[in-house]
């Protein structure tokens, strides 16, 4: 098997294909099968109107001070504004639509939303942002977690703005664990992490340890992933340009998990329905009180926090487990601001963006975000920040993490291929194959591989 030579220019481009694998990895199914499908009407561009449109936030207080300070700066700068909320989520059509009024001539100017730059890039619907980010940087420190900057940073130039993070966490309930004289904070490994569920795990009383499912969802897939890089597995190689899933690594992690779900042994630690579960199966039964140990965006651990401040207080945050080598792989992600190609108001957009980094407005934000929304650049972890809750220091000590590590793509950097894999649930389908589909876990990694091959090689990366 060769090698592709490919730059990383021509590899993104080619992501992007004729587009229809990746705008249908990313809902946009109407738009890829059938290029006169009409998409939902979104707000218009216009020459003096601002026009954002933005994700919703978990807590809605975030989510208020966001469009206040926006609604501000409007009327300081005395424009017109057109602000509303979408679905920019990675099964939603936010992407699609985002081509269409781009190729229209009439895109919204700027967006905040947490999808990938590198598939919007190879899509071609941004502007660059370079100068903004320069200028960020220059008030406020480098840009964090580190994999930002490969994130967005493409050819050179930056194509988005990172405006928050958020970095995904082991939460774990300390009291249960104690009460078995366990220190959580000396569960560093994967073993350690499952024997410890097991051990506290009480059906009886309504305690199961392992809150962790391997259906189709983001946590689910995080999850796999997880195992899998822990175990020394990659979707590719470092170069990103060559499959290399079906590895005895990959089997090995794969057995691993297929037998916490499958064996006798382990079964009194998992809650009922937990092979159901999508993304907030775990949050409804960790907030419920029934799992002692759970990974998750700090959705669960916010939500903890303002409601039930006891199941708060005996929340602990814990780092990822080690790799079996002894290296913790863990980083967080990014909330960007990006400008469509084409937008009519740039400037002044751009203006924005710089505004909303202005700590005095960016730190009540973080205050009241539980976690989901933290500060993207270093300096901005003030005292104020820090003295908020004591876990944001293990918060920021993820996303300050030395050693680079890039997310679902590693050891590669991020690409749009990679990131149409967990939209297509090849690993979740994998699990599923290999708990009750009656595939051994290499049949099922085999399986996976041949799926991910055929999503690089319709794009333009051939594999033989």
């Amino acid at each position: 098997m060769k090698k592709s030579k490919l730059s990383r220019r021509a590899f993104l481009r080619a992501a992007a294909g004729s587009g229809a694998a990746l705008l249908a990895a990313q809902g946009g199914l109407a738009l890829a099968q059938d290029p006169t499908a009409t998409p939902a009407p979104l707000p218009q561009g216009a020459a003096g109107k601002l026009t954002i449109i933005h994700k919703t936030e978990y807590f809605s207080a975030v989510q208020d001070l966001f469009r206040e300070n926006v609604v501000q700066f409007a009327a300081d700068k005395g424009v017109e504004l057109d602000i509303s909320t979408a679905n920019p989520e990675i099964f939603g059509d936010f992407l699609a639509k985002m081509v269409a009024a781009v190729e229209a001539g009439n895109p919204p100017d700027i967006s905040y939303h947490v999808l990938s730059i590198p598939q919007m890039y190879a899509l071609d619907i941004l502007e660059d942002m370079t100068d903004v980010v320069e200028q960020a940087i220059s008030q406020y420190g480098a840009v964090i977690p580190r994999m930002a900057e490969f994130n967005a940073k493409i050819d050179n130039k930056w194509w988005a703005v990172p405006f928050m993070s958020v970095t995904g966490a082991y939460f774990a309930r300390r009291d249960v664990f104690e009460a078995k004289g366990i220190d959580v904070n000396t569960l560093d490994t994967w073993d350690s992490r499952r024997d410890a569920a097991l051990e506290v795990s009480d059906p009886d009383n309504q305690m199961w340890g392992w809150g962790f499912s391997i259906n189709r969802s983001g946590d689910a897939h995080g999850l796999i992933l997880g195992v899998i890089q822990g175990f020394g597995g990659s979707f590719t190689d470092e170069t990103g340009l060559l499959v290399t899933f079906n590895s005895p690594e990959t089997v090995a992690a794969v057995e691993w998990l297929a037998e916490i779900y499958t064996s006798d042994k382990y079964k009194p630690m998992l809650p009922p329905g937990v092979e159901s579960w999508t993304d907030t199966g775990n949050n409804e039964a960790y907030l419920a009180g029934t799992i002692a140990l759970t990974t998750n965006q700090p959705s669960v651990y916010g939500a903890a926090r303002a409601n039930d401040p006891e199941l708060f207080a005996n929340t602990a945050v814990l780092h990822a487990p080690k790799t079996l080598d002894g290296r913790l792989l863990e980083a967080g992600g990014s909330g960007w601001f990006t400008i469509f190609r084409g937008a009519q108001n740039k400037d002044v957009a751009k203006e924005l963006i710089l505004n909303m980094l202005d700590p005095a407005r960016l730190t009540p934000m973080v205050q009241v975000g539980g976690g989901l929304f933290l500060p993207a650049y270093e300096n901005l972890w003030t005292d104020d920040v820090l003295g908020t809750d004591p876990n944001f220091a293990v918060f920021r000590d993820i996303l300050l993490n030395e050693e680079i590590f890039y997310g679902r793509s590693h050891p590669a950097k991020p690409s749009a291929l990679i990131d149409a894999i967990d939209g297509a649930g090849i690993t979740s389908q994998m699990m599923a194959n290999a708990t009750s589909g009656g595939m051994s876990a290499a049949d099922a990694v085999k399986d996976a591989h041949d799926k991910i091959v055929q999503i690089f090689e319709e794009n333009g990366v051939p594999q033989a």
